[in-house]
């Protein structure tokens, strides 16, 4: 039982003695004692593990301070090293021309790694010059790797003009070197802690020798325009590559929405005029020689990977060029006079006849017209020797009336055409390999359909091409979006002209993707794809009356045209476009285009794009003579003293923190 002391029973406490009192006190002495000893080892363990907590926090601290140094050392060297490889393989070309230019490829790659070795193989500080009082870091060289790529070099232009080289012309005059390289650095700080990073990408040389003229195809370009009035506009951002020239003075601009994206030009970019035209953000004009203009803001600085030449002389508009209504009838282009008449061109091509039989009578009467060969021979509108009539005779043909006209490979080897007029469907199917290799072209329209040996034929080089020669405006497009529209080793030029009867200028009007069905540069760093560098695939949109324009058929659509686009005219130039021909426009908004070839134009308008990027078909100018079919030429000058023309660019394509793995 438990008593509670109550104020009724406290009296009670009186009963117990002195004695007995004390021997109560007695028994609890000690207790404080016991209490601070535990108190202060308490306090002890917590005060332990609080200089534990902070000397393992100080220690983790320092590490990763360590740690991160050690990696921004192994990244700054990597910069460092691949600074190094660009120079080092530019300061060992030779002074003197000669093709190739490289004597050894090999050799100058084992020179340079061993250049970087010898610099960089050991430790190598970062705390030099301004860097001096920084956070101690080094820097090793662990591994490097340089070796030219396959199908490296690959000519980049000819001199035809003189016979200075062995064995035959043309002679080369440019080069292009890609080599493989691969750096591995180990990044160290104060601690011993280390970083290791490794990058692989592609160096590539262009080199040009003694300037020369040369005759060339106007696929030669990546972009050129003949006219651009001062104060017209600057040219539309984005990445263009490719050769690329103006008889006047190209225009740049500031970053202004939507137009933020850089000028990146990869190849020489030259013009006629000594200075440069460049937009302020206020679309203010300034005129300078230097290659940038301006600073914040108002920064105008294009990257000209490959140079920007000022005060060079004219490109020349060719005066008559191949022709491209009579390579529809004899598959040459070049055997009319220059002072061939419309009427003497509308006798020769009566020579023509639609898949009902009747012969073309000129302007006004809408149809698809072709030479069909029904005799064996040489002359022009009979079947090769080797081919049985009836035949496809000449190189293509002709639409009288505009157009729509839509591209589809079929198999390996056949490609389509799917020509609109007002409704009436014909599809045109044209096949290389079919009959034992003769080729079949096959004509269908509605319930008829004709069956020819052989295939269009350009004369002049012997190979199968296509012209699709449109007596007014046409418009072209592929079987989809992202879907390849242009067969393997199939060359086409689509001409539009200019028709009096429908007032129709010859306008060439891109309403969707225009692909090849394999890819011949790599996209974006426009290097020739091995596997593709010696396929014939290859398509010319060409108008020397109206425009290339491009036809937004959605909100913001993008558009892309593996084509070499000229809208050469020479009226159109004399006039100072004037008539608003010979140009480049756009019907809607379109977001980005994107061009797989080349773009030469008389005139330049303002068009409605937000980016446009050029990819440059590089077999044009590594392969001689490659173009599209019956294509316009002019003669230009290229290249200049070795080693002022020699240009490096580094592409990136992988980077590693292997420490991180």
């Amino acid at each position: 039982m438990t008593i509670y002391l109550t104020f009724s029973n406290t009296a009670c406490l009186s009963n117990f003695s002195p004695s007995q009192r004390r021997q109560g006190r007695k028994s609890q002495r000690g207790v404080a004692l016991v209490i601070t000893l535990l108190l202060l080892a308490l306090v002890t363990v917590l005060s332990l593990g609080m200089v534990i907590a902070l000397s393992s926090q100080t220690l983790i601290g320092g590490y990763y301070r360590n740690f991160r140094g050690s990696f921004y050392a192994a990244d700054s060297g990597l910069n460092i090293a691949r600074q190094q490889l660009k120079g080092l393989l530019v300061a060992g070309l030779p002074t003197a021309w000669a093709a190739p230019p490289i004597a050894n490829p090999a050799s100058l790659a084992s020179n340079v790694l061993s250049t970087l070795a010898s610099s960089y193989g050991s430790s190598t500080t970062l705390n030099s010059g301004t860097a001096g009082q920084s956070w101690a870091e080094n820097f090793t060289i662990t591994n490097s790797s340089l070796a030219l790529a396959p199908n490296s070099p690959t000519i980049t232009s000819y001199d035809t003009s003189t016979g200075t080289c062995t064995p035959v012309l043309p002679c080369p005059n440019g080069f292009q070197y890609i080599y493989n390289y691969g750096l591995t650095v180990v990044g160290t700080a104060q601690g011993s802690e280390k970083q290791t990073i490794t990058e692989t990408g592609t160096v590539t040389l262009n080199i040009t020798g003694l300037a020369a003229s040369s005759k060339v195809n106007f696929s030669y370009f990546g972009g050129f325009v003949d006219i651009y009035p001062a104060g017209i506009g600057p040219l539309v951002p984005g990445t263009m590559t490719g050769p690329m020239f103006s008889n006047n003075a190209w225009e740049f601009m500031a970053a202004i929405p939507p137009w933020t994206a850089p000028y990146i030009f990869s190849d020489p970019i030259g013009q006629v005029w000594s200075q440069a035209d460049y937009w302020d953000s206020g679309w203010g004009q300034h005129w300078s020689s230097a290659s940038s203009w301006g600073s914040g803001a108002n920064l105008v600085a294009p990257n000209f990977e490959g140079g920007f030449f000022l005060g060079q002389p004219p490109v020349l508009l060719p005066t008559n060029g191949f022709n491209q209504a009579e390579a529809v009838i004899d598959g040459n282009g070049t055997l009319w006079p220059s002072t061939q008449t419309a009427a003497q061109t509308g006798t020769a091509l009566s020579v023509l006849k639609n898949l009902s039989g009747s012969a073309y009578s000129g302007t006004g009467t809408q149809g698809i017209y072709f030479n069909k060969g029904t005799t064996s021979g040489t002359t022009t509108g009979t079947c090769p020797a080797s081919v049985t009539p009836p035949c496809i005779a000449g190189g293509g043909f002709y639409v009288e009336g505009g157009a729509d006209v839509k591209l589809v490979p079929s198999g390996a080897t056949a490609q389509i055409y799917n020509i609109t007029q007002n409704g009436v469907l014909t599809t045109i199917t044209i096949d290389p390999a079919a009959n034992s290799g003769i080729g079949t072209t096959v004509i269908t329209s509605g319930s008829t359909t004709q069956t020819l040996n052989g295939v269009p034929i350009n004369t002049i080089t012997a190979q199968a091409s296509t012209m699709v020669f449109v007596d007014g405006n046409v418009t072209i497009h592929g079987p989809g979006e992202g879907q390849g529209a242009i067969q393997d080793n199939t060359m086409i030029t689509v001409t539009a002209n200019a028709n009096a009867s429908t007032g129709q200028s010859g306008d060439i009007i891109a309403t969707g993707d225009v692909l090849y069905k394999t890819e011949p540069v790599s996209i974006p760093q426009d290097a020739l794809i091995p596997a593709a560098a010696n396929m014939n695939q290859v398509l010319g949109l060409f108008t020397a009356t109206g425009n290339f324009i491009t036809q937004d058929a959605q909100a913001d659509q993008n558009i892309e045209v593996d084509a070499s686009i000229a809208t050469i005219s020479a009226s159109d130039s004399a006039n100072n476009c004037a008539s608003r021909e010979g140009g480049q426009l756009s019907i809607g908004h379109i977001n980005t285009f994107n061009n797989v070839g080349g773009m030469a134009q008389s005139c330049i308008y303002a068009a409605d794009v937000n980016t446009e990027n050029t990819w440059f078909d590089r077999r044009f100018t590594s392969r001689p003579n490659f173009a599209p079919p019956w294509f316009p030429s002019t003669t230009v000058q290229t290249g200049g003293s070795q080693p002022v023309n020699a240009s490096v660019t580094v592409q990136r394509i992988q980077w590693l923190n292997t420490s991180a793995q």
